[in-house]
């Protein structure tokens, strides 16, 4: 039951993600942005990651996983609230500025809801387990493209040209709608997040203390768990997945609106973003199993090498074959990110919510890689610029293979 509860958290945070995939060509029509630009708003979600991990992990050590997930919850929705005001002042940095105290919510429930269900049973199954759970996070992000493209995407913004030959009457409706298709969708996703935060907070969770900081009667360090191998190199894994799989989501509307790859509105190219989410949930489904009967570092570095094969299909092709060979990578994406962190806080005992902060501060990849990639799509192409996923990729199969592995004795070995 306990895990049924905390699954829902995971949905919602998978949707909240995902949706900037649909609000980035939205803010970079509206306010008629570069690549590079608009990939700020991934920069200012995901930087978040790296500047609010720490507080959060004394936050959820001080709370507890229960009252953490909750505080988690309700700043979300502080931060979905600020879509109204920032939608009303038609500004960008207002628009950041909201993102980012959404993106500190999430930050919260990463900290807190990660490590809470991979340890919600055996050591053993906790890579099945966390990407079950994963799978409903895969859920939130197939839904919510199709959601983004009726609301947000559903009025076509006019050019600085246009606007300017309609009269002042028609401006103001105009720009009233535009700014209502971004503000009613995310009033509605604050609700919906306070009310989840009551929901969590009057269930009975198992507390789990034994494997927080208050069980960590040596007061150990980041860098006393940065020092175990595998943590180090799975925050270099989290860092490089987030960031290959948010570049490829966040670039995907303009590349399929491509005219020699899928030429087709954005609106249509949203769907084909679900799809991309959508395999992931598939796959998380599959892969839960997968994983509780074959070797999580050898199914990771599979997974990897294929997604490798499919972004040089798309670097190499055009029409259909460019499409679907993008759109596919979701689908063995999907065991990544839960096999990754259940393996960087394998045997870590007390320190496991050190390894933990950690790992979350490394999704940060997700607002570095968009960035250089915007950059990288500016110079030389959309397509070409996917060359920055391809490499991250292959890091992951070197992490499945090599860098996952305990070299250290286990933390009650070395300190007892």
């Amino acid at each position: 039951m306990a895990l049924t509860v905390i699954t829902t958290v995971f949905f919602m945070w998978g949707f909240l993600t995902c949706l900037n995939d649909i609000l980035i060509p939205h803010l970079k029509a509206v306010f008629q942005l570069n690549y590079a630009q608009a990939m700020l708003v991934q920069l200012t979600f995901f930087g978040v990651f790296f500047l609010m991990s720490l507080p959060a992990g004394r936050l959820v050590a001080h709370l507890g996983y229960k009252k953490g997930i909750v505080a988690g919850l309700i700043i979300a929705a502080i931060g979905a609230i600020g879509f109204w005001p920032a939608a009303g002042m038609r500004l960008y940095p207002a628009f950041l500025a909201a993102l980012f105290v959404l993106a500190t919510g999430i930050t919260v429930l990463q900290v807190a809801a990660n490590p809470y269900v991979a340890l919600l049973g055996p050591e053993k199954t906790s890579s099945s387990r966390l990407t079950l759970a994963q799978a409903l996070n895969s859920l939130g992000t197939t839904i919510a493209p199709w959601f983004g493209s009726l609301l947000i995407l559903s009025t076509k913004v006019k050019s600085a040209s246009d606007i300017v030959q309609m009269s002042a009457h028609q401006q103001t409706l105009y720009r009233l709608q535009e700014a209502q298709s971004v503000q009613l969708p995310y009033i509605g996703l604050a609700v919906v997040l306070g009310l989840l935060a009551i929901f969590v907070w009057v269930f009975n969770l198992p507390a789990l203390d034994e494997s927080t900081e208050k069980a960590d009667t040596s007061h150990h360090t980041l860098l006393d768990a940065l020092r175990y191998r595998h943590v180090l190199f799975g925050v270099l894994g989290i860092f490089f997945y987030v960031g290959a799989e948010v570049s490829i989501g966040s670039f995907m509307v303009n590349y399929l609106s491509l005219p020699d790859i899928g030429h087709m509105s954005e609106q249509e190219a949203a769907h084909y973003v679900s799809l991309y989410w959508g395999g992931a949930m598939v796959g998380r489904f599959l892969g839960s199993w997968l994983l509780a009967r074959f070797s999580p570092r050898n199914l990771l570095a599979v997974f990897s090498a294929v997604n490798m094969l499919l972004l040089l299909t798309t670097m190499a092709t055009s029409g259909n074959a460019a499409m679907y060979s993008i759109v596919a990578i979701g689908l063995f994406n999907s065991i990544m990110f839960p096999t990754i962190f259940s393996l960087g806080i394998e045997r870590m005992g007390p320190l496991t919510g050190k390894a933990s902060s950690l790992l979350i501060m490394a999704i940060v990849g997700g607002a570095v890689l968009p960035y250089l990639q915007g950059h990288l799509a500016d110079g030389i192409g959309v397509q070409h610029a996917f060359v920055l996923p391809l490499l991250c990729y292959a890091y992951i199969v070197f992490y499945g293979l090599r860098g996952s592995y305990i070299r250290t004795a286990p933390v009650d070995a070395q300190h007892g």
